[in-house]
């Protein structure tokens, strides 16, 4: 049986599959018959790829979001889909809480204005301040795995949490309007995308802070931007709408902080995933149930 990757993947587990081809493109240049599992990490996989490898009986997907894999196109042609989700909870959780103290506490404008050696000439006091985290209202639109980690984190803090979900929780708009700070962990689905469009953006409170590290699409990024050029609220975002294409216009605010959708990026998450990603496979290869198996 035949392995390709679209990359190597961190961790000791990975030393425990058998020959595994990393791809030098994706996607391929030509068809791959053999290849039987793909491992991928946020690269396109749909009809279009599928066809260049005939054989595929499984995708590995590098993460727990994967709205990047045709999920309805695989399970046409009979190709199980996995992802690695548990493991990267604290780790994304931790990265939110890392935006908004960036964001309420003015830390990258702070930075360049010791690096910038401005301070010399004295502290500027307006530009540095910022907001207390303790006291101010979180608003969590999703509250699965990691938007439960986030809350915990975030009432160690004195926040004051209130959530929308499908099944309970604020109805949204009105939590648009009561939070300080707004963080985002929903996965993407045709019923998220553009879920924040620019009439519900525009309930933010002045100065209130968005924080996403779930999915770009799921906000309608052009007026995001708008209203983030405008002054009226800040936003710390590690995930946009076509990546790794950044908004030109995000690139000089001093009220955004921009991460390069890092959130899982730790070693120990890292390894983590890896081994939740190598042990979907072994399962595979021994004719296993899968335990991280998802549909449409």
């Amino acid at each position: 049986m035949t392995i390709a990757a679209t990359q190597t993947f961190l961790g000791p587990a990975w030393d425990e599959l058998p020959d595994v081809t990393v791809l030098e493109s994706w996607p391929p240049r030509e068809q791959l018959p053999g290849v039987e599992v793909l491992l991928e990490a946020v690269v396109p996989v749909g009809p279009d790829e599928l066809r260049l490898l005939p054989d595929l009986q499984l995708v590995g997907n590098y993460g727990v979001g994967y709205d990047n894999v045709d999920v309805a196109a695989c399970g046409e042609r009979g190709i199980a889909v996995t992802n690695t989700p548990g493991v990267l909870d604290a780790a994304v959780a931790e990265l939110t809480l890392a935006l908004m103290l960036a964001c309420r506490r003015q830390l990258v404008a702070s930075d360049r204005f010791v690096r910038d050696a401005r301070w010399r000439t004295g502290w500027s006091q307006p530009e540095q301040l910022g907001h207390d985290l303790a006291g101010a209202t979180l608003g969590l639109v999703g509250m699965g795995r990691i938007g439960s980690e986030v809350a915990r984190r975030a009432e160690a803090f004195g926040m004051q949490v209130v959530h929308h979900r499908r099944s309970d929780g604020l109805p949204l708009n009105k939590l648009l309007r009561v939070s300080d700070v707004v963080s985002l962990h929903v996965p993407l689905t045709p019923e998220t995308q553009g879920l924040l469009s620019r009439e519900r953006l525009a309930q933010l409170r002045d100065g209130a802070t968005l924080v996403n590290t779930a999915r770009g699409a799921i906000v309608d990024e052009r007026a995001l931007v708008d209203e983030l050029v405008s002054g009226r609220i800040s936003a710390g975002l590690d995930v946009f709408a076509d990546e790794p294409r950044v908004p030109e216009r995000l690139l000089d605010l001093p009220n955004v902080v921009l991460t390069p959708h890092i959130a899982s990026a730790t070693v120990e998450t890292r390894a983590a995933m890896t081994r939740v990603l190598v042990d979907n496979v072994l399962a595979f290869l021994r004719g296993e149930p899968l335990s991280n198996e998802v549909s449409t």
